[in-house]
């Protein structure tokens, strides 16, 4: 079976962290969510969750497929802050792990920690600050073993490129006709 895990810190943004893991979980994907800053973590609207596992007791476990960042300024903050995840993710990207990252958590935490060199990504426009790379203006960017999408609205399309390329693209799109997402591209209303 596939796996992710969501890490979620205070302050992490709503949609930006349900939604990819509601969607994984349709998809048949083990999905964890794990808390960084604590077993039960609040929201940047004040809505708290209880997460799956804490970072620290996921410490020797094996990998899993996917590692997934939410957004929210104050959470990618929190989840920056974190040297436990710092050293997490280093080594997951060196075991070319697919990583997701929407709105600020791109250039906030994986900027900071060097992992956005050479790619193409995108995030929530503001959040590059004095990064060195400059960010697509692109709804959702995957780059390599890389995905990056810009902000809540995009959440879905986030989450469903993500399941096509752990699960393939015919499973995103049955999770997609499941959950009656418009076909990406599509602006119109009709």
């Amino acid at each position: 079976m596939k796996s992710a895990y969501v890490f979620l810190a205070d302050g992490f943004e709503d949609v930006e962290a349900v939604t990819p893991i509601d969607y994984l979980r349709r998809a048949g994907i083990e999905t964890v969510a794990v808390g960084v800053t604590g077993i039960t973590v609040r929201s940047s609207h004040q809505v708290s969750i209880v997460c799956d596992a804490s970072l620290d007791s996921l410490k020797s476990a094996p990998f899993p497929d996917l590692i997934v960042f939410p957004g929210g300024m104050k959470g990618a903050e929190n989840l920056a802050s974190s040297v436990s995840l710092r050293d997490f993710t280093a080594r997951f990207f060196a075991a070319k792990k697919h990583v997701g990252a929407i709105c600020a958590a791109p250039a906030v935490v994986l900027g900071a920690w060097g992992h956005l060199s050479g790619r193409i990504w995108t995030c929530y426009p503001g959040c590059e600050g004095s990064l060195d790379v400059r960010p697509s203006g692109a709804r959702v960017v995957t780059d390599g073993n890389l995905t990056t999408a810009r902000g809540p609205g995009a959440a879905e399309e986030f989450s469903l490129e993500l399941i096509g390329i752990i699960c393939g693209r015919e499973k995103s799109a049955e999770v997609a006709a499941g959950i009656l997402a418009r076909p990406f591209g599509n602006e119109s209303a009709t």
